[in-house]
């Protein structure tokens, strides 16, 4: 082995800012380019608006104003304001701040004093500007250094913060805000905190009944088994239902963060559910029939949360919890009492609760013999064949494997045919990517049971690749990502598996896993420079930055593109478009839109909607003929 010198020379000290930039997963979790809901971009919007919270909590605001526009950001509140002189070293002083103090902020969301120093140093611009008693105080930075510290002066206005940046793009590379993502973010800030309004680009956001908000936003009505049970104590809050979709869906939060990653909360909540159940009606049903098609959200307060992550995504606190008590007691005796006596008082629910359970675990028994062979099939053809090739993350039993940062870097690409997975497989990052080759056109599952993707070999090995069959606790992927031609094809068999992922597993949906794989439609270049084009547009502006002569080749499978070429599109600069699902939204009637036999109004959409690339189609029983020959794609179902 070679001899390597260690001397004080080998030895670094980093400021602040140093260490926020060079390791800024330790702070923030993932980059990513914002196309995900835990992009690093959102974190930076939630470390700013979590203190414009804690005033509010405090008792100081009551209104938050959100600006969002050409990748600027802009968050003004109107608590106390930061103390003028101390506005400096709050944004750019580590271990700074007034939340150490646990009398002033009690059950904060931020205890360690690291969030608007991490958004100040990985920002390209960041301003802070404090009001107080007719004064203000401002300071702007450049990724972290200081560039204008104004002294105080007069102002009239009212107290508060504001504070305004712009994500470093150079860390941050492609990145852009999506409104969606940003509205769920402020949704649950006002479920969570009655009587507070947020103001978003001028559309306002505001709750009266918290979680009892939040489930009737998310769930279509004509869905529910019951309706709604909402039950409200000191330091907790909760609400749940019965749906008929199938999975289990669950919002979670601590002090006022959405707990995307859930934590020791959320299962002593959901062990609570079952332990209640049982008890009310005196039977050991199975956990699974009990949660099954479950909606449910719940709140809580403690002190000094530990999280498992800077991002507090996850809790792992479990002795600290109101009144002494350890946080599974807490929650327990909770539930025990308030869902019990709900119960006792409202028979109907009651009933109907049960009959859901009843109904689960008919379905559930019904399929047991078919999912005991099916599962027997899988790890059959998980020893010899090579639908799945895995990266090596899941094979690692180094440090990687248990961080966080790993964890979400984790990507499948779930793809068509041998070519296609082949150029992929060989472009792939092998330590974070998987890839799974589909053989053919999947199966048309809409409108089917559960019982389906135990007969169907492809649906069987893709569901246990990525590790969902019982919920998304297991999940082996951050990203599951279709990638498909570009071509009908391409787009017939995305519908197939989007509509199989919607059916039987939404909550893979709904949590922010899924994407569709955007590639280039053209590569334009001359002898000299490559442009690789992902719609009409660019291909004519690359066209015209070649000046016209140029080599035009259209992409329309994957399998054209070579390994070399795939390697730009799948790594840093990969173009992921998120599949976005909204919580009100009616799945069957969706789906039955697209992929029912609701044959005349589809074609008619269809006939109206046609574009052709090359060329313009004149006559209208040519746009029919080609209407039809989609239709008809779109209702192939494989037996």
């Amino acid at each position: 082995m070679a001899q390597v010198n260690y001397t004080e020379d080998n030895i670094r000290s980093l400021d602040w800012k140093e260490h926020i930039r060079l390791r800024p997963g330790m702070y923030i979790g993932k980059l990513g380019d914002g196309s995900a809901p835990d992009d690093g971009i959102y974190v930076l919007l939630k470390e700013v608006l979590d203190n414009c919270i804690d005033e509010h909590v405090m008792g100081f605001g009551k209104v938050i104003e959100v600006e969002v526009k050409d990748g600027l950001a802009s968050v003004r509140d109107y608590g106390r304001g930061i103390p003028l002189g101390k506005v400096v070293d709050c944004v750019s002083k580590i271990n700074t701040g007034g939340k150490y103090d646990s009398k002033a902020f009690k059950k904060s969301v931020g205890l360690n004093g690291v969030g608007t120093k991490a958004v100040n140093a990985l920002s390209d611009y960041f301003k802070v500007q404090a009001f107080r008693e007719n004064k203000t105080k401002i300071a702007e930075f450049e990724r972290g250094e200081i560039t204008n510290n104004q002294k105080q002066k007069k102002e009239k206005g009212e107290n508060g913060t504001l504070i305004v940046f712009k994500p470093d793009a150079s860390i941050f590379k492609n990145y852009k805000f999506r409104s969606e993502y940003i509205e769920t973010q402020l949704w649950n800030y006002a479920y969570l905190n009655a009587g507070l309004k947020l103001v978003f680009n001028g559309k306002t956001f505001y709750s009266k009944n918290g979680l009892l908000d939040l489930l009737n936003k998310q769930t279509a009505k004509d869905v529910l088994r019951y309706p709604i049970i909402h039950l409200n104590g000191e330091d907790i809050e909760v609400a749940m239902t019965h749906g008929n979709q199938y999975g289990e869906q669950y919002y979670s939060f601590v002090n006022g963060q959405n707990t995307t990653q859930g934590g020791t909360h959320l299962n002593f909540f959901k062990e609570a559910i079952v332990e209640t159940v049982r008890v009310h009606f005196n039977k050991s049903y199975d956990v699974k029939d009990i949660r099954a098609s479950i909606i449910a959200a719940v709140s809580v307060r403690v002190e000094e949360p530990v999280f498992e992550s800077q991002t507090k995504t996850k809790l792992g606190s479990t002795e600290v919890a109101p009144g002494g008590k350890t946080l599974r007691s807490f929650i327990s005796d909770f539930m025990k009492t308030h869902l019990d006596n709900f119960l006792h008082k409202n028979p109907e629910i009651a009933k109907a609760i049960e009959a859901r359970i009843k109904q689960s675990e008919r379905e559930r028994k019904e399929i047991a013999g078919i999912k005991k062979l099916a599962n027997q099939r899988a790890k059959k053809a998980a020893v010899h064949n090579k639908k799945l090739r895995d990266c090596r993350f899941h094979f690692s039993d180094g440090p990687r494997k248990t961080t966080e940062e790993g964890r979400l870097a984790t990507t499948v690409f779930i793809t068509e045919g041998d070519s296609a997975s082949g150029s992929i497989t060989k472009a792939r990052n092998v330590e974070t990517q998987a890839v799974f080759s589909l053989r053919g056109k999947p199966l048309n599952c809409f409108g089917m049971t559960k019982k389906v993707v135990y007969q169907n070999e492809e649906l069987n090995l893709l569901q246990h690749a990525l590790q969902i069959e019982d919920g998304l606790d297991d999940l082996r992927y951050n990203r599951v990502v279709i990638a498909t031609d570009a071509d009908v094809d391409g787009m017939h068999i995305r519908l197939l598996l989007l509509t199989f992922f919607l059916q039987f597993f939404p909550d893979l949906v709904r949590n922010g896993h899924l994407y569709i794989l955007e590639t280039p439609l053209f590569r334009v270049r001359d002898k000299k420079k490559t442009f690789y084009c992902y719609s009409e547009s660019e291909k004519q502006e690359a066209i015209a930055k070649l000046r016209g002569k140029a080599e035009v080749t259209r992409f329309k499978g994957l399998g054209e593109i070579s390994p070399n070429e795939f390697s730009d599109f799948i790594g840093e600069d990969i173009r992921l478009e998120p599949v976005l699902l909204q919580g009100d939204t009616d799945i069957k009637d969706l789906l039955s839109y697209y992929m029912g036999k609701n044959t005349p109004i589809r074609q008619k959409f269809i006939i109206e909607n046609l574009r052709v690339e090359k060329e313009e189609i004149d006559s209208e029983s040519e746009r029919e003929v080609m209407a039809e020959e989609v239709v008809e794609e779109t209702e192939t179902v494989e037996v």
